[in-house]
């Protein structure tokens, strides 16, 4: 594509993994810092095709190792405005991804980015040819670019004092929605950056429910179709209402249908059991069902321990990812917690009831005044025996279904014959809701014993079901 590159430079390598035994470096990630960040200038105060490097360089690195990476672009041109930043920086995962030997991950301060050693060999030896191609798509993909410079940064102690600068830019644009919401607006936006990852992901983006991955809000989704309607970023007309407290309309139903290739044709904007949103793999944050207290748990990026359900996020992640609606869990952004609408369908902040405690601090004014002290965190409750306690103890809501199943518990144990021993205790997972039976992770139980198996509200059709006792 550009003789001028020592790499190849095309869309056919997006969704290229590079393992550990093939990476030559790894960047910023979960174990390490950095950052991407596109700020709108003048056009004087952009040197066009400027590239500045703080730090070591690609050549300076040992193999194996891993260093932070801060990447600033500054843009300017007669049609950049500030509401254009968020977009061009999201592009910067699809056209880094388009070089080959270059890995990249997520978004906002949560990038990740592995170089390969093929590339290296094959002559990747300074960020600058990244850089230079980098700049180069965004004029030829993105006309409106009149003028890009970029600043790569690989020195620690300069990203810890730049990335507080970016984070809060991040937050005064995911502060612009906070007064617009879904029933204020006739077209919501879609996104396919993430589709070289998630085939049949289908991003939504409304103004009480920001992308997965945090990076776009509706105005950005709104911005970015207007100067460039055959981008990534397109207009979805909201249809009519099927439900306003789940979030289900027309318009996005259909669109679900048409960009996963019909493998979803219902999508509840707000719910979490019934015909959740698609998950891609950006997401910020994994919603999980804890079926032991019938509550929600969440999880971030930056969680390196193990949630109450025995899990890291990683696990999870993999589980949910790959643009499926998965029964129990969810992917979301920073932002969604913030939303008045936040999986209002089944019980909002009620319904929560684990989070790390660096997540719950960071949204912890926007958590409703009575579940603050409700939530439990790490330091709180390390697995589902200490969850249930501390929830008892907090008198947190969710008690009332337990109450309300208990009630229940007598009309199905009627209704219900002990299975024969079978060698195993099957969980008792309730689905919270009917109707609706996506992929579901496979769930085992050990021991012996009795087999008890308990469907509510499930519409379930069985032509035949054999338990044998195991020899």
């Amino acid at each position: 594509m550009a003789d001028e590159f020592p790499f190849e430079i095309s869309p056919m390598f997006e969704g290229e993994r590079i393992r550990k035994d093939g990476m030559f470096v790894e960047l910023a990630g979960p174990k390490s810092k950095g950052f991407e960040l596109v700020r709108a200038a003048d056009m004087d105060d952009v040197e066009d095709g400027r590239f500045t490097l703080i730090g070591p360089d690609l050549s300076d690195m040992e193999e194996g190792s891993r260093y932070p990476l801060a990447m600033v672009y500054k843009i300017a041109g007669e049609l950049v405005e500030a509401d254009l930043e968020s977009i061009v920086e999201r592009r910067n995962h699809e056209f880094q991804n388009y070089i080959q030997g270059f890995m990249h991950l997520n978004q906002r301060d949560d990038v990740w980015m592995r170089v390969s050693k093929d590339a290296v060999e094959k002559g990747m030896t300074s960020f600058e040819s990244v850089a230079q191609a980098i700049m180069m798509l965004f004029k030829n993909e993105l006309p409106f670019i009149e003028a890009v410079e970029a600043i790569y940064i690989t020195d620690m102690d300069e990203i810890e004092k730049e990335i507080e600068n970016a984070r809060a830019v991040y937050k005064g644009r995911d502060e612009r929605t906070r007064d617009l919401h879904d029933e204020d607006v006739d077209t919501f936006y879609g996104c396919t950056l993430c589709a070289s990852f998630a085939p049949t992901n289908v991003c939504v983006v409304t103004p009480d429910r920001i992308s997965l991955c945090g990076a776009i809000n509706w105005f950005d989704g709104r911005a970015a179709a207007k100067v460039d309607p055959e981008g990534p970023q397109f207009a979805i007309p909201k249809g009519d209402v099927i439900d306003a407290e789940s979030g289900e309309y027309t318009g996005v139903n259909e669109a679900a249908k048409r960009l996963s290739s019909g493998e979803y044709d219902r999508i509840k904007l707000h719910s979490f059991f019934e015909y959740p949103h698609t998950s891609c793999g950006c997401f910020e944050v994994v919603g999980f069902y804890i079926p032991e207290v019938d509550g929600i748990g969440w999880v971030d990026r930056d969680f390196a321990g193990t949630a109450p359900n025995g899990l890291q996020f990683s696990t999870m992640a993999g589980q949910t990812g790959g643009g499926k609606q998965v029964v129990g869990f969810l992917g979301v952004g920073v932002n969604y917690f913030r939303s008045p609408k936040f999986i209002q369908s089944d019980g909002g902040w009620e319904r929560v009831v684990w989070m790390p405690k660096m997540l719950k601090d960071k949204v912890l004014n926007d958590i409703p005044e009575e579940m603050r002290d409700l939530v439990a965190t790490e330091e709180d409750a390390a697995d589902v025996d200490s969850l249930r306690n501390f929830l008892k103890d907090k008198n947190h809501p969710i008690l009332e279904r337990w109450v309300e199943e208990e009630e229940e518990a007598p009309e199905e144990e009627e209704a219900t014959e002990a299975a024969p021993q079978a060698g195993f205790a099957a969980p008792q997972m309730q689905m919270p809701t009917g109707g609706f039976m996506p992929s579901m992770p496979m769930m085992t139980g050990g021991g012996s014993g009795g087999v008890k198996i308990v469907l509510k509200n499930a519409k379930v059709s069985i032509e035949k079901v054999i338990i044998k006792k195991q020899d």
